[in-house]
């Protein structure tokens, strides 16, 4: 048999309890046909090439479970926020500045990934700042979370802010005067996006396929897009085709499974004998699509953020007395909608973040399916943020994945743990006792919320540090137990690809389409060697047919 590839003279972790380590593998057609000693694949295949691994080790490719793709690849022409460097407003206004006398009068600055926790100031620009730095120019900077943005007066000008309705589920921050402050909250960045969108095919292919080539950099070969089409997360109601075309030009270089806003999904005229006719024109809904690009879950949103202290509480955020978050719509509309879907045949993910949020959607889950009982049905949590002890019961009894983001704890945790004080703290971004209570524990980033690279957040979610160097929970009284990549993996699917109805395709490296090396032993400490595979990176898109391996605004 003649192959494309041999490579050879690694360690190869193959997922496959049956053989957890091989020395080479061949690879025909983008897929890895064979695994075994280098040796005895020589001898049975011919490839055109062999290439040597150099001791290096190879893992199945990774597969983030939330990201905002486009997000990402079109915030790479923004002006950079992040902390660091980034460390007070008077840095935000500097660079607002430069990028200014680079732009004629009238352009957009759009600037993204500053955090308030981290500026000196302790508190988000004002457009009076932004006016004083950029006069001429319409500036908009969002909020890492992706739950709020800092507008220039010129914007509010433009949404006419003081004649125009706030849509339901946001604010528009007012100072003592009544004077718009330039922070718009949740819903409310609908207004400034309503100046922008829909965004152009051809920008948004562009944003895909430069995604696409910082993700296979990074060993990622499959995602879950979390949202398109609709809402707080879209950049175009025709998105989907965005995709396709991405697709046939080649741009397209990883899996992708896209979860659908609940603001796309419409009534369907249908048969009374037929279940809830509602969805996407033609009755498509969760599961379309072939191995490359397909439907995942309807994507709503039931709050906001944690750090951004907008997600709903039981009781108030540290330090603020009265202020327990909000729902981004009324409960009952949370409800109708979820419970459709769910009636409709949708796998159905619902942003909740605060502890509020988590168990009025664990209500609403239950619920559903009591009334519509559906076997297998995969409903998800993005992020549960903040959950209590007695929801990650419930979680398990009712069959529901959590989706939490490993990275957020370094990157944001010191923010999250100011919002909740040291009380609530062991409820923030749960990890291990997901898993003992018999729950999978999907990786995932949220990019570009935080960084995305699989690594960073597998690192997090073993050392769970903050980046001031705190612990992101109260410290346990017993050591972690420590698990090797072999036995993270079942006989048929490792536990990244149970979650998505997979077929161990590429969740082992029997069959995988792109491995991912890394350093050799040498050039790695032993601290990092012992725990990187404590957590296996794992996805939780649901699919049917071939699969997906272990494994813009979200979380926060």
């Amino acid at each position: 048999m003649r192959v494309d590839r041999i490579f050879e003279g690694g360690t190869l972790l193959t997922m496959d309890p049956a053989r957890p380590r091989a020395t080479a593998l061949a690879v025909l057609g983008g897929r890895i046909v064979a695994v075994g000693d280098g040796d005895a694949l020589r001898r049975h295949l011919d490839a055109e090439r062999v290439v040597s691994l150099q001791g290096q080790t190879v893992v199945p490719g990774f597969h983030d479970a939330h990201n905002h793709m486009p997000s990402f690849g079109m915030g790479l022409a923004d002006v950079p926020l992040s902390s660091p460097p980034i460390g007070s407003v008077e840095d935000i206004l500097r660079a607002v500045k430069a990028r200014a006398a680079t732009l004629p009068s009238g352009a957009w600055i759009v600037g993204g990934g500053y955090d308030q926790n981290k500026l000196a100031e302790g508190r988000h620009p004002r457009a009076a700042e932004l006016d004083a730095v950029a006069p001429d120019h319409l500036v908009w900077l969002r909020h890492t979370s992706g739950h709020m943005c800092v507008v220039g007066g010129r914007v509010l000008d433009a949404i006419g802010i003081d004649r125009v309705s706030v849509p339901e589920g946001g604010v528009v921050e007012r100072d003592e005067a009544g004077r718009p402050t330039g922070l718009l909250q949740e819903q409310a960045q609908a207004l400034v996006r309503a100046l922008v969108y829909p965004y152009p095919q051809a920008e948004l292919v562009e944003a895909i396929g430069r995604a696409s080539e910082h993700y296979l950099r990074e060993g990622l070969t499959s995602v879950q897009e979390a949202g398109v089409g609709g809402g707080l997360v879209a950049r175009s109601p025709v998105e989907l085709s965005a995709w396709q075309e991405a697709r046939r030009q080649g741009r397209l270089g990883v899996r992708a499974t896209l979860m659908v806003a609940a603001e796309a999904l419409h009534d369907l005229p249908h048969a009374a004998a037929d279940a809830d006719g509602f969805g996407l024109d033609l009755g498509l809904r969760t599961g379309w699509g072939d191995e490359w690009l397909r439907i995942g879950a309807m994507k709503i949103f039931s709050d906001g953020s944690l750090i951004g202290r907008t997600a709903a509480m039981c009781c108030d955020f540290e330090g603020e007395a009265g202020n327990r978050g909000f729902f981004q719509m009324d409960v009952e509309r949370l409800r109708r909608t979820i419970t459709r879907a769910h009636r409709a045949g949708w796998q159905v993910a619902t942003h909740a973040i605060g502890d509020r949020a988590v168990a009025t959607v664990l209500d609403i889950y239950r619920d559903a399916l009591a009334a519509h009982p559906r076997p297998d049905h995969r409903h998800r949590i993005e992020h549960c943020g903040v959950c209590r002890p007695e929801d990650v019961g419930r979680l398990a009894a009712l069959g529901v994945i959590p989706v939490p983001q490993g990275r957020f704890i370094s990157e944001i945790g010191d923010g999250m743990l100011a919002a909740l004080g040291p009380e609530r703290s062991a409820w923030c971004y749960r990890q291990r006792s997901f898993l003992e209570a018999g729950l999978l524990l999907p990786g995932s980033s949220d990019r570009p919320v935080v960084r995305g690279a699989p690594l960073l957040g597998i690192h997090d979610m073993v050392n769970q540090r903050t980046a001031s160097g705190r612990p992101s929970t109260r410290p346990r009284r017993s050591p972690p137990r420590r698990r090797s990549a072999a036995t993270r993996s079942t006989p048929r699917t490792p536990p990244s690809a149970r979650p998505t109805r997979a077929r161990p395709r590429r969740a082992s490296s029997r069959t995988s389409r792109c491995s991912r090396p890394i350093p050799p032993r040498s050039t790695r400490s032993a601290s990092a060697r012992s725990r990187c595979w404590r957590r296996w990176w794992a996805g939780a898109s649901r699919t049917t047919g071939s699969g997906s391996a272990d494994q813009a605004p979200g979380g926060r």
